[in-house]
């Protein structure tokens, strides 16, 4: 766990916003953010998905057929921006324009030109004045000054023994309730987040710095078949 030295680091940002991480003050016994080996036993479906331009933020930008996105910082001013009632306003946070209401889905992110950036996923209804990660609709993982995290409803757990690979997976099991980060090299799972999902999800991205490169469609890796 973090000691109360690092435990106060800042954990999102958007243009001209700027908080702070709560301590993560509980047991990794007893929360769902912990690393555990589950048996995954439903089908993979392989969720294919593009980012949802409605619901980007005015300070991000998609590319490469939309499924990419790259972080100004200045960004568009938001009068000039297509209102939407999707669009989020305060935060830098894109979701994917897939809705998975059951099954088995892995895709892959290209995170070697960000320094911070949340990526998971949250329910289709989250609203659009938070943030991912700081409500009990939203669960990520993200990398901010140089370290990993685990998130979910404003609680941090740091991730340890990642690196700054240049690509991850995530995996998402509807029906166990699992979201996980994969290490796409040796194909296994580095950290999991357990949960009772409700309602429909979306893959979910938060940049603050540099760009994101999604990869979907996927088979999954060999060691979680």
């Amino acid at each position: 766990m973090a000691t109360p030295a690092v435990a106060a680091v800042r954990f999102c940002r958007a243009v001209g916003r700027t908080v702070s991480f709560l301590h993560a003050g509980h047991r990794l016994g007893t929360s769902p953010l912990q690393t555990r080996r589950y048996v995954f036993t439903t089908p993979a479906i392989g969720a294919k998905f593009r980012l949802d331009e409605k619901t980007a933020h005015s300070s991000l930008d998609l590319f490469k057929k939309d499924t990419g996105v790259i972080y100004r910082i200045l960004g568009l001013d938001p009068s000039q921006v297509q209102g939407n009632p999707e669009r989020f306003k305060d935060w830098a946070v894109v979701f994917g324009d897939e809705k998975l209401t059951g099954g088995r889905h892995y895709w892959e992110v290209t995170v070697k030109k960000s320094q911070e950036f949340r990526i998971g996923a949250a329910e289709a209804l989250l609203s659009r004045d938070e943030c991912v990660g700081t409500n009990s609709s939203s669960w990520v993982f993200g990398y901010c000054q140089r370290k990993w995290f685990a998130m979910m409803n404003n609680k941090v757990v740091p991730v340890t023994l990642v690196g700054k690979p240049d690509r991850v997976g995530i995996l998402l099991d509807y029906e166990q309730g699992v979201l996980a980060l994969v290490d796409t090299e040796k194909g296994s799972v580095i950290h999991s987040i357990k949960v009772s999902f409700k309602g429909p999800l979306c893959p979910a991205f938060g940049l603050w710095d540099g760009e994101l490169l999604t990869h979907s469609g996927l088979e999954l890796p060999p060691g979680l078949k």
